[in-house]
């Protein structure tokens, strides 16, 4: 499983054997499983530790006084739920799980030492986070400007891409394993607003959705509907001139 955060990471630069065997290492620590819907952290908490989702799907939250949600960023296998959140006093949001999940909860003290000693993962995971950052902006340009349609559609071309980079799309189809309400409260839109928007882009052909499988037949038109440009994704290898030889 922790194929994921090595193909994750390789999409920045080339590992080398030692790479990939200390990141083995560190994300057999503190193994965790927990069922769907759980917290992994909650808001107030003190973080001892990074995340790194090795199973299943998370995600960022945060909850308003009178009960709603807004669900901030979406966390899949590979992900490492902010990798120097441990600088912090306490969180200022919450992770739980959408799925059952198995996280490697990886201390501090692993997590400088690797960054002190294997300068090619240090540099990766600095792609990593800011990759994270223009995730973060890409979804405020879909809340602030986006309609539903564009919404929706680009966040599912963007989770199809990422796991795509991970290895988990099978040809044109990935697991979509959330709820409508979930996506509501991703998208900023009501759970029949989103239901409503489903049935037009499966009416349109755009997408197809079986269980909890989503095939996108025709990728390109799917970003041609979202106005989605992958480059804020930045998966073409910028860090290539740090590949290793072996």
């Amino acid at each position: 499983m922790t194929s994921h955060l090595i193909r994750k990471l390789e999409q920045f630069t080339k590992l080398s054997s030692k790479d990939k065997h200390v990141l083995d290492q560190v994300s057999t620590e503190g193994l965790r499983q927990l069922g769907a819907r759980e917290d992994i952290i909650r808001e107030g908490e003190r973080p001892q530790a990074v995340n790194l989702i090795l199973s299943g799907w998370a995600c960022r939250y945060k909850y308003l006084e009178d009960g709603r949600r807004q669900i901030i960023a979406f966390f899949l296998p590979g992900d490492l739920c902010d990798n120097h959140v441990f600088v912090l006093r306490e969180m200022d949001h919450s992770i739980g799980t959408l799925t059952p999940v198995t996280i490697a909860q990886i201390p501090r003290q692993r997590i400088e030492e690797v960054s002190l000693h294997h300068s090619r993962i240090t540099q990766a995971l600095w792609w990593e986070s800011l990759v994270n950052m223009a995730i973060q902006r890409e979804w405020t340009v879909s809340l602030g400007q986006r309609d539903a349609s564009e919404r929706l559609a680009h966040l599912l071309c963007e989770l199809f891409l990422r796991l795509r980079g991970v290895g988990l799309t099978d040809g044109d189809s990935c697991e979509l394993p959330v709820k409508q309400a979930e996506l509501a409260d991703a998208l900023g839109l009501s759970t029949v607003h989103v239901n409503r928007t489903l049935q037009e882009l499966r009416a349109a052909k755009l997408i197809v959705l079986k269980g909890k499988m989503l095939t996108i037949p025709n990728l390109e038109a799917l970003q041609d509907v979202a106005q989605f440009s992958p480059n804020y994704l930045h998966l073409d290898r910028e860090g290539r001139h740090l590949d290793a030889n072996d």
